[in-house]
């Protein structure tokens, strides 16, 4: 634990549990000491015995069940977390031993999905920066900072292009490019603060790189997102902050939901199942395929400025 005068004590551990129950300890302890000292002294155990009770072989076992997972002791941030992509990545992350924090525009979602991987939900509109910078006040109060951002809420808007009103492609960069920033420039304000570094991963599309006929209000803001992302890998690596991001296509979510699956398949004059297998390997794409993508990415200490492509195979989105 963490003793501040003025402020405050802070408990410590490897997840919001252990440190839960440090704090509870350390108050337990302040409780007995001052009501030792109320009717006598308090006397603490020696060193000897306290290292009789730490290495008692059955403690011992205790403590070495088993291994740490590979995110623990790091604290995820997922945007549009409450449903498709990002509930995923929220199941994902916690499955890698990180504490998630699950930010939403429609709260009862958050919740959801914070309840199932023990995190916390907060309620979020990414369009919104005073929103932004409370969601991320209040997960540095509740977890003391954050380390990894999976910014992933969005929408698909469409249009031809040339005939599309103004206000839609405004609507669209404003949740689909605009709240990328919004949520990247607020997690490196703390990133920076805490001076350990953080990774920054931006849920782009396929649309980025291929543009799909009258996806274009779509489209170019995510194309400028991935821009976005290489920007903040060239102008913050220094600071040990990595940015990277990952291309999917296909995936069944709110955005692509079962109504839409049917009108692209039918415009292609295929079945919606072969709609949604039409890459180079045949198999259909879910969300946590794009999931396990982010992590991979996270645990990735050493990339930077990646773009990681999940799609199942379309050399018309590849990079490379």
């Amino acid at each position: 634990m963490i003793l501040v005068p003025g402020l405050g004590l802070f408990g410590l551990g490897a997840s919001a549990a252990d440190a839960g129950i440090a704090a509870d300890l350390a108050e337990t302890n302040v409780e007995v000491i001052g009501a030792a000292e109320a009717v006598g002294t308090f006397t603490a155990v020696s060193e000897a015995e306290a290292f009789d009770i730490e290495y008692w072989s059955l403690e011992q076992a205790k403590l070495g069940k088993g291994a740490e997972k590979p995110l623990a002791r790091h604290v995820v941030v997922v945007t549009g977390g409450g449903s498709g992509i990002g509930a995923a990545c929220a199941r994902a992350f916690r499955a890698a031993g990180a504490e998630v924090c699950v930010a939403d525009n429609d709260e009862r979602a958050a919740e959801a999905v914070a309840g199932e991987t023990r995190g916390l939900a907060v309620a979020c509109d990414v369009t919104r920066r005073d929103s932004v910078e409370a969601a991320f006040a209040k997960i540095c109060e509740r977890y003391g900072g954050v380390d990894i951002v999976v910014s992933s809420a969005g929408r698909a808007w469409q249009g031809r292009i040339g005939e599309v009103e103004e206000r839609t492609l405004r609507d669209s960069f404003e949740l689909n490019f605009w709240a990328h920033q919004t949520v990247a420039q607020a997690a490196v304000g703390v990133m920076s603060r805490q001076q350990t570094g953080g990774c920054l991963l931006f849920n782009v599309s396929k649309q980025a790189i291929d543009p799909g006929a009258n996806f274009g209000p779509y489209g170019l803001p995510k194309a400028a997102t991935l821009a976005l992302m290489r920007q903040y890998a060239v102008d913050h690596g220094r600071d040990g902050i990595r940015a990277s991001a990952v291309n999917a296509d296909r995936i069944r979510t709110g955005l692509l939901d079962e109504a839409m699956i049917a009108s692209r398949a039918k415009a292609r004059g295929v079945s919606p199942e072969a709609y949604m297998s039409g890459n180079l390997l045949g198999l259909e794409v879910t969300a946590d395929d794009v999931a396990a993508a982010f992590v991979h990415l996270a645990l990735s200490e050493k990339t930077t400025a990646a773009v990681l492509t999940v799609d199942g195979g379309n050399i018309a989105a590849s990079l490379r």
